[in-house]
This record gives structure tokens, C-alpha cells and sequence, in this order.
């Protein structure tokens, strides 16, 4: 697995409770924009229409060397999931306070693949809480090099 691009927002705006991988339908010069690594999944989200699942907002730039058949950097991309995980997010989906989020794209042998995360959105305390934790446990880490304990 080599990945691409991560949405380290994502994990600070949303409690990730589920994951699942997803084949995501490109254009040539998509795949290799993505080589390049000229991807952003920030301010992206999945929605369920039709049956089919759809990556909503996620960047990919135009490939340079490309000519007028270059595509749409924002266009809506399909992802490719059996129907029994679209059955099981849409159920979780309509559920009040849960949504799809992109995680990661990458690539697994030659296909590119998207991480989907089913989250639930964090509260203003909980990242406070996150954030907390988070500068406890390098402040553990710093005294554990200082006495050099592992």
C-alpha cells in the first residue's frame, strides 16, 4: 500500500467508528495527477444516491502534460463498494449525526483505493478533549526519554 493523501482533519473533526475500502472510478489523467500526488481530500464527503456511493468535493489537479481532455479537478467521483456495505451505510447514514468521510487515498497494487470512514461528528468539548490527551501523552513521552525508559 502506498499512500497517496491523508484528511488528518477528518480524525479531528469527526469520531471515525467504522472504516471501509472503497475502488474509486478515474479518467486516465486522473490516475496520474495521482501519481504525482496532487490530491486533497480535505472538505470532502461521501453521499448515497441511487444506491451508488459518491465522493463529493475531493481535489484532484488537472495533469499537466494533459491536453483539453483534461477533467473537472472537483467533479463528483463514483466509489465502488458491494451492495451490502452501501446497504449498511445508508442505514448508518440516515442515522441523526453520522456522515461518510474520504480518510485516505492510496494506491493497492496498481488500483487506487479510498479509505471511507463512517464518522459521527465531534462536539467543541470533545475536541478540547482530543487535544488534552493528545499534549498528555507527549508530555509522558518526554519524561520517558528524559529517564530514558521505554
Amino acid at each position: 500500500m502506498k499512500l497517496i493523501a491523508e484528511n488528518r482533519k477528518a480524525r479531528h473533526d469527526y469520531f471515525v467508528e467504522d472504516t471501509y475500502e472503497a475502488g474509486i472510478v478515474l479518467v486516465g489523467c486522473e490516475v496520474k495527477s495521482i501519481r504525482q500526488g496532487q490530491v486533497n481530500l480535505r472538505d470532502s464527503f461521501a453521499i448515497i444516491k441511487n444506491g451508488e456511493v459518491f465522493a463529493v468535493g475531493m481535489h484532484i489537479a488537472p495533469y499537466q502534460m494533459g491536453s483539453y481532455f483534461n477533467h473537472d479537478p472537483r467533479r463528483n467521483r463514483k466509489l465502488l463498494l458491494n451492495k451490502a456495505e452501501i446497504r449498511k451505510l445508508k442505514a448508518k447514514v440516515e442515522q441523526k449525526g453520522y456522515t461518510l468521510v474520504p480518510l485516505k487515498i492510496y494506491f493497492k497494487d496498481a488500483l487506487v483505493k479510498v479509505e471511507l470512514g463512517l464518522c459521527k461528528g465531534k462536539e467543541t468539548h470533545d475536541k478540547r478533549e482530543s487535544i488534552k490527551r493528545r499534549e498528555e501523552d507527549r508530555k509522558i513521552d518526554r519524561i520517558k526519554k528524559e529517564y530514558n525508559v521505554r
